[in-house]
């Protein structure tokens, strides 16, 4: 009994205290009113969303920074991020949205906040909302899009960030090739690296590192919260009142929030993330119907896929996961990071039966793999195990196959060339369904913290 009495006093003295060094920082936040007068809103729903923003305000970085992580040139004042993040009613989960920053969007009857000029709802790029009405007019056209009750506002700029992650002492991001962007700087050898303020934005912000320009951007940007959400977690800040306003307060003091996003709500969040860990997190890009959308007067933009968007904003709405967990039943596809319509592949029979290359050669190709549609025999009958040769340059296309054929095993041969190799075996030569996420439709998939995080 005095031991729960004591350990009673404890909490409630910690509690108290956490929320008196709190409650401090509220003077301390930037406030804006992005509900002012705001009618016809959504229902609200379960659960609390968060619009997370990232603009490309750059007037507090010095110009030894600017050199260094390639960050001259005038901003657009437009937002360079737009995430929805849902916490769960019970605060178990953290559901994050990416808003493709090109997204073609339709605004709501609004006032230009630059020229007084009165206008009426009409197309543009989302991330223009912000240029043309500041943050009232993008919660209103994120809301009219997703018909998602926006709960609190969070606006980031390129300083706020960099403060983050160095008050956190840098976050690990990981890469299985070589990331190179010359508008960016950003210059990353294959492996695990810690990132601190300035590299962390180099990262989020490369739009050149790769083919799938904004969407593998985005892909980047959630791998890097779910980096974000591991370190916040596992380095004991949140169980430290002062480590956790100390954080708080270099974090809170270079971001712009509504003026409902206060002490309590911290404290509510940081009580929640204390039990998170990565697995707790789930990341998805808002699924797209359409590349390359040209509009008149605006330019190319990303149409989303009207069906499946909009069972994604329903989950939200209904407060559900947007990932179930893994279906391992017959005929599901696996998801790969290559597509199969990418892969060419040679089969040969690496055994004494006849036929066997035929009929693997045949299911590859069923399930989307470039098949020469040649089979041949090889010059070992013998072999047990199907062996998947190839090149190591082609290394990832070779994990793709191997998924399609569970208990293969992985050669590589240099200068093999671009055609993999199925020496198919009398065990492991059963073809399994795969898929990839499709970076022409930019349907990216969901998934969780620990499925995009370093090992």
């Amino acid at each position: 009994m005095r031991a729960t009495m004591t350990l009673s006093v404890v909490v409630l003295a910690s509690a108290g205290i956490g929320h008196t060094l709190i409650s401090s920082l509220d003077s301390g936040i930037a406030r804006v009113d992005p509900f002012k007068d705001m009618k016809n809103r959504p229902r609200a729903g379960h659960g609390m969303n968060v619009l997370l923003v990232g603009t490309d305000g750059r007037d507090r970085i010095t110009e030894a920074e600017r050199q260094r992580y390639r960050l001259g040139g005038a901003p657009c004042h437009c937002t360079d991020t737009l995430m929805i993040v849902h916490i769960s009613e019970d605060r178990d989960r953290a559901s994050v949205v990416s808003l493709p920053r090109d997204s073609y969007a339709e605004t709501p009857p609004h006032t230009d906040r630059t020229t007084g000029e009165k206008h009426h709802g009409h197309p543009l790029k989302i991330n223009a909302a912000y240029a043309e009405g500041g943050p009232q007019l993008t919660v209103r056209t994120v809301e009219h899009m997703t018909r998602v009750k926006i709960d609190h506002y969070l606006e980031v700029d390129f300083t706020s960030f960099m403060k983050t992650v160095d008050v956190l002492g840098g976050v690990k991001v990981c890469t299985d090739r070589h990331l190179k962007d010359s508008y960016t700087g950003l210059d990353l050898a294959p492996g695990n690296h810690t990132l601190r303020g300035g590299e962390a934005l180099q990262y989020v912000r490369s739009r050149h590192a790769d083919a799938s320009s904004d969407l593998g951007r985005m892909k980047r940007q959630q791998r890097f919260l779910a980096g974000l959400v591991d370190r916040a977690t596992s380095s004991g800040i949140l169980l430290n009142p002062l480590k956790f306003r100390d954080v708080t307060r270099a974090v809170l003091g270079s971001v712009r929030a509504d003026r409902g996003f206060g002490t309590d709500e911290l404290l509510d969040l940081g009580r929640a993330m204390r039990t998170f860990s990565p697995s707790s997190s789930e990341f998805t890009t808002v699924p797209i119907g359409r590349m390359g959308y040209a509009v008149k007067g605006i330019g190319s933009t990303v149409k989303w896929d009207p069906v499946r968007s909009e069972r994604l904003f329903k989950a939200l709405r209904d407060d559900k996961p947007l990932a179930t967990a893994p279906r391992t039943a017959r005929g599901t596809a696996v998801r790969v990071e290559v597509a199969p319509q990418q892969i060419r592949v040679q089969v040969e029979n690496g055994t004494g039966t006849p036929g066997l290359a035929k009929r693997v050669d045949a299911a590859l190709r069923a399930t989307g793999f470039r098949t020469t549609g040649r089979p041949a025999t090889g010059r070992d009958t013998s072999v047990r195990r199907t062996v998947i040769s190839h090149d190591p340059r082609w290394d990832r296309s070779a994990k793709s196959l191997a998924a399609a054929l569970p208990g293969s095993e992985l050669r590589a041969v240099p200068g093999l060339g671009p055609t993999l190799k199925v020496t198919a075996g009398t065990e492991s030569h059963q073809v399994r369904r795969v898929r990839a996420d499709d970076p022409e439709r930019g349907e990216s998939g969901v998934v969780r913290g620990d499925e995009v995080g370093c090992a």
